[in-house]
């Protein structure tokens, strides 16, 4: 190896042990980067690979955090207790035996106190794929040795609530074919994840058998109803749980039609993706038992008895009177039709779908049977409201555009020879920063926001009460109702479009004139007075209506097809779904933009003067041609899409933050299911993997139905709630 150079060496300045201790990390922060490094790599992975997965939070927060909740000190270092793990911060109000077991998930020494290390682990923990079954197996492996012994599954076992509901034989067949005749054998974790999945089915039917003393293979029907309550509960939505009789028609129940309707409930994820296979991804349409089977048999191994209880199900929900259907079926079965919403009402909650985040969520009815005129006038004053403040954010977004818009729509080329000032929306942006500086392109935007708050509020308000009248019990609405309900949206809209576009417009071409007199809003509505407002309305109305009922059944298919398999919109697939959906709405309705525009603006001498909407058609056409009616299409589209596309996504995202549930319909894909964590009850601190701790545990009950028993919230926690 070459020596290094003497020229260099005589600059190398001497650094002392304290200087490189200064530049060089200790072994501890080195450690620690590299852990940061590491998760934050990870994070990367998981997220492109899997886009349920939650970050993993930062150490240094993480410390903060176990610090604020640690109240054990031993030897310097602070320790949860189990109290403080299960009460405090995950704020739950479990039992002494119940929190001990809760606790015990993180706490892998099992000494009873929780270090940081371990408070970081489960953390990360949360983050895995198999988060769910990885907190059940520790849930039970009360040795933290990484194995589940027979006395452990019992001990825990036996403080379940579904223990106390049915005393299923802890020393039967069934146990000794995982466990050995002896029990002495240790499942590992992979064996007991399975283990975990057959056992509550082996539950249900040792209550079947139970229920079934005669040994017929039958159960009565309130038989069956108190084993589907009572062991099965976690797979009932409560359209499900109150028509348990009615779908059986009171009578008895047979084992095989047991085991089908809890497979079904076990499988409606499966089923939801059954019917997407059948339909092209289309939530909306209808389909068949027969076309349903068909799509099933390509699939999976979902029995034609899952398919009949299915329908029965839907048929029963919807009140469409279950004898009747059963008695006729050779001639209703052909006719009987379900949509994706039959399988959202039927589906068991999914317990990793509850990590959402409101800022406040309020329920001013119990069931859509409580509504009264006052409910549903609140109601639309809440929407009223939300579509005022996502109108005015969407405008300002694309002010600019729409200035560049109707100075383009105004220039005429037939007046005067030389007149035209823009070549094209480009040279017409440069030219308005260029005299009248960047502010100008926001000329009028003032008006503009006081117009269009109300306006596209009063839009999105009446298309969603003309859609909530026409959409049936089912959740679907057909395509002649959508048209509607856009375009009684569009006309009601021209009562606050008109005056605001008159306005606006004259505000926007004042700066054409160079050294002309200045223009005020105030000024244009003196002189035009109440009636002069409404100047150019048909034209308005002949642009507004057919707009809003191309755009609103447009924006609703778009953005059901961007939704993902459990129909859920993430909001970039909102903004692009209003994005794309203006693009036709805007562009089609452009002539009668067009027209309008030449009626509210203010001719300057020797210009063409209109004196209605077929004059100005006519004269535009003879002086201009064809393709002036097309003026400004472009910069329409761009300024008519993304305004539509920010105010559609505003809205949404707005409804679902501040969530007020009147006991009307949502926008679709809202909500990825049914939240039953208690929103209200989410901590701050639950950062990270933490934000599925809560949905987790809610997991181990909704889906092992292993429930663990709870006192009344305490003091601590209804305040920490509230």
């Amino acid at each position: 190896m070459r020596p290094f150079p003497a020229q260099y060496q005589s600059r190398a300045p001497h650094t002392s042990t304290a200087q490189v201790a200064k530049f060089f990390p200790t072994r501890e922060k080195f450690a620690e980067g590299k852990r940061e490094r590491e998760t934050e790599k990870e994070n990367r992975f998981w997220q492109k690979t899997n886009p349920m997965h939650i970050k993993r939070a930062s150490t240094e927060k993480l410390r903060e955090i176990f610090g604020k909740y640690a109240t054990q000190q031993i030897n310097g270092e602070p320790y949860m207790t189990s109290a403080d793990f299960v009460r405090s911060f995950l704020g739950q109000s479990y039992n002494e035996e119940s929190i001990k077991l809760i606790a015990g998930i993180a706490d892998t020494s099992k000494d009873g106190l929780i270090s940081f290390a371990e408070f970081q682990a489960f953390e990360g923990l949360l983050c895995t794929p198999d988060a769910l079954y990885k907190t059940a197996f520790q849930l039970f492996d009360r040795n933290g040795n990484g194995s589940v012994t027979y006395s452990e599954f019992v001990d825990v076992f036996k403080k379940t609530d579904l223990h106390a509901k049915i005393p299923f034989k802890l020393d039967g067949p069934f146990i000794q074919l995982y466990f050995g005749k002896d029990r002495q054998r240790v499942i590992n974790y992979v064996e007991f994840s399975q283990f975990l999945h057959d056992f509550h089915e082996e539950c249900a039917m040792e209550a079947f058998r139970l229920k079934d003393t005669s040994g017929s293979g039958f159960i009565s029907a309130l038989d069956f109803q108190d084993i589907m309550v009572n062991v099965k509960k976690h797979l009932l939505t409560s359209e499900v749980r109150d028509n348990l009789i009615a779908v059986t028609e009171g009578h008895r129940v047979s084992f095989p039609y047991f085991m089908a309707f809890n497979s079904l409930l076990n499988n409606m994820e499966l089923i939801k993706r059954i019917y997407l296979n059948a339909t092209s991804g289309n939530r909306a349409e209808p389909i068949t038992k027969d076309e349903l089977l068909h799509s099933a048999q390509t699939m999976s191994q979902i029995t034609p008895l899952e398919i009949d209880i299915l329908f029965q199900l839907t048929g029963v929900i919807h009140q469409s009177g279950t004898s009747i259907w059963r008695r006729h079926s050779k001639t209703i079965d052909k006719n009987r039709r379900i949509v994706y919403n039959d399988l959202s009402n039927i589906a068991p909650e999914h317990y990793i779908k509850n990590i959402t985040h409101r800022l406040a969520e309020i329920k001013a009815v119990e069931s859509p049977a409580d509504r009264s005129f006052l409910i549903q006038m609140l109601e639309s004053t809440y929407r009223f409201t939300l579509g005022s403040v996502a109108g005015a954010v969407g405008a300002t977004a694309v002010y600019p555009i729409d200035l560049v818009k109707t100075r383009m729509q105004n220039q005429r080329t037939g007046s005067f020879i030389g007149e035209v000032a823009y070549r094209n929306s480009w040279d017409c942006c440069k030219k308005v920063i260029r005299h009248e500086g960047f502010l100008g392109l926001y000329r009028g935007l003032v008006p503009q926001l006081m117009g269009v708050a109300p306006e596209k509020a009063i839009k999105l308000t009446v298309n969603d009460f003309v859609r909530d009248k026409l959409t049936d019990k089912q959740g679907n609405i057909p395509r002649w109702g959508e048209v509607l309900a856009g375009a009684c949206a569009g006309g009601s809209q021209v009562i606050f479009t008109n005056p605001l576009e008159i306005v606006k417009i004259r505000l926007q071409v004042a700066g054409e004139i160079a050294g002309g007199a200045k223009v005020r809003a105030l000024s244009v509505v003196r002189e035009l007075g109440l009636f002069g407002l409404y100047k150019g309305a048909r034209a308005c109305l002949l642009r507004d209506v057919p707009f809003s009922a191309i755009y609103f059944p447009m924006y609703a298919h778009t953005k059901a097809a961007f939704a993902d398999e459990e129909g859920y919109n993430h909001p970039l697939t909102l903004l692009a779904a209003g994005a794309i959906a203006g693009i036709p709405a805007a562009s089609l309705v452009t002539p009668a933009d067009v027209i309008k525009t030449r009626l509210q603006v203010v001719a300057r001498s020797g210009q063409t003067t209109y004196s209605g909407v077929m004059d100005a058609a006519r004269k535009i056409m003879a002086e201009e041609g064809p393709r002036a009616f097309w003026k400004g299409t472009v910069a329409r589209v761009f300024r008519s899409s993304p305004q539509f596309g920010v105010t559609l996504v505003t809205y949404e995202l707005l409804q679902r933050m501040l969530y007020v549930d009147f006991g009307g319909s949502r926008p679709a894909g809202s909500d990825v299911a049914k939240a039953k964590v208690d929103v209200a009850r989410v901590n701050p601190d639950h950062i990270g993997g933490y934000q599925a701790a809560l949905p987790m545990l809610n997991g181990i009950e909704t889906k092992f139905g292993l429930s663990l028993p709870r006192f009344g919230a305490p003091a601590a926690v209804k305040r920490q709630a509230s």
